[in-house]
């Protein structure tokens, strides 16, 4: 199974060297692209100089438009799957391995890194959105997803051109959602990620809290508004 990793990028001058780094060293036999989201700072420039796998977008279409930008580069070069990896250093490339084999072995769709399939979520307020998130997916799907705001995600080729082909689909849960909906077959595996060092997330405290109320609306929503694009 051929895997792409696409690395959205978004002001991450001070993490991508080390992010490409670590990946060419614990998974060499993977291919990437890093695709820089309109950045204002050198995440560009410095993939350039060490002859990084780059994708440039001339203005910054946010994270979804990133990973899509991925998503359809992947397709074109005859990927049969894709996964996501943060630029910040959150995620450890060390289970890009392990899910790729999860995927083949469970004939997955989807397969999500995840930090609380065998450890306890902590009870904090960081927490609390993605108990929300979970809980709305319990509801509408029957399914108990422990770490759904997980953007580690690893989609197969039938996945990918549906994030590709429709306009409500994002790399989020509530895209999640629909596809368990759908009858996706969706896998986890337990992970460790790190905090956040340098750099410049998407998500600010206060975009964090709308994306949060906006994902558990979509996923009570989102069955109805895709019906009619299908």
């Amino acid at each position: 199974m051929r895997v792409l990793i696409v690395i959205p990028a978004y002001n991450e001058a001070e993490n991508i060297v080390r992010v490409i780094q670590e990946l060419r060293t614990v998974a060499p036999s993977y291919d990437y692209v890093v695709v820089n989201d309109g950045s204002s700072d050198e995440t560009a420039a410095m993939c350039r100089r060490n002859g990084y796998h780059l994708i440039d977008l001339p203005v910054n279409l946010g994270l979804t438009g990133a990973v899509q930008t991925g998503v359809r580069y992947a397709l074109e070069c005859g990927y049969d799957a894709v996964l996501q990896l943060d630029a910040d250093g959150q995620h450890d490339p060390r289970y890009v391995e392990e899910m790729a084999r999860i995927m083949e072995e469970k004939d997955a769709d989807v397969v999500i890194a995840s930090r609380f399939v065998t450890e306890k979520k902590p009870h904090n307020l960081r927490m609390l959105g993605s108990n929300m998130i979970a809980g709305a997916i319990r509801l509408t799907t029957g399914r108990r997803l422990t770490d759904p705001t997980s953007g580690m995600r690893l989609w197969n080729r039938r996945i990918m051109t549906q994030l590709v082909n429709r306009r409500s689909f994002r790399p989020e849960p509530d895209t999640v959602a629909f596809l368990l909906r759908q009858g996706a077959k969706v896998e986890e595996i337990q992970v460790t990620m790190r905090e956040r060092t340098a750099g410049e997330s998407y998500l600010s405290p206060a975009k964090a809290m709308k994306y949060m109320v906006q994902t558990c609306a979509s996923i009570m929503l989102i069955q109805w508004v895709l019906k009619k694009e299908s």
